[in-house]
């Protein structure tokens, strides 16, 4: 990470190293880093997602996602739909709050935090900053935190899990050379990481098992899926 092309608010921050914060109901910006978002969505947020909202995948996506991909990107992006208020409102806040607090995204857990993954090999380097936005009154509380006991109070391990293991697909060393991707890898990627209800609807289907012998507890265990999914799109991709 280089710590020189950070813009002025974003400063790097050690994982003991403590900082003043706390979010609640009485801060008066309560939600107000619920606007004006680009939220990207990784697979685990989705997965959370579909829970939250008991919808079946391909409905969350129809309802709360959008898809993009940029001629320079080798993946495509996943976003969570905003209100069309003039505020580009998350389309899940509510005066009171988040309505699907207990599964809101990794991002909006992190806030003020931010965490890069960075592979190499075997070994996953973790980086960390702290986003002090003027708006943001939390800093004023006087709690004191640091960026391992704020990760644990919400609850990462399973986000940063899962997208370490993503991350053994998006930093491959295939596709830091430029791999390019056929439409139909792209289909694969989409439905195996972002659309878990189609890919177990489809596991019977197709000639996945060619690749991977699928686990019984897929079918009833949507992380275990998920994982199968990210080992499969890997094995179809770089084997």
């Amino acid at each position: 990470m280089n710590h020189d092309q950070l813009p002025d608010h974003v400063n790097p921050i050690g994982p003991g190293e403590p900082f003043s914060f706390l979010c609640h109901r009485k801060v008066s910006c309560f939600t107000h880093c619920c606007r004006e978002l680009e939220l990207v969505l990784t697979p685990y947020d989705v997965l959370r997602l579909r829970r939250a909202t008991g919808l079946h995948s391909a409905e969350l996506h129809s309802r709360y996602i959008i898809e993009e991909q940029s001629p320079d990107s080798i993946f495509p992006s996943f976003y969570l739909s905003m209100v069309d208020d003039g505020k580009a409102r998350c389309v899940f806040v509510r005066p009171e709050g988040c309505s699907i607090y207990s599964d809101r995204p990794g991002a909006c857990r992190t806030y003020p935090v931010g965490r890069a993954a960075i592979r190499s090999g075997e070994h996953v380097q973790e980086h960390f900053v702290l986003l002090r936005e003027l708006h943001c009154r939390g800093f004023e509380e006087n709690t004191i935190q640091t960026v391992k006991s704020f990760m644990k109070s919400q609850e990462l391990e399973p986000y940063n899990r899962f997208n370490d293991m993503l991350t053994e697909i998006t930093q491959h060393e295939k596709v830091r050379q430029g791999m390019p991707l056929s439409p139909e890898q792209i289909k694969q990627y989409k439905l195996a990481l972002f659309d878990l209800d189609s890919f177990r609807d489809q596991l019977d289907k197709t000639t996945i098992d060619q690749l991977l012998e699928v686990p019984i507890r897929v079918f009833e265990d949507d992380e275990a899926l998920l994982e199968f999914g990210l080992s499969y799109i890997k094995k179809l991709l770089f084997d």
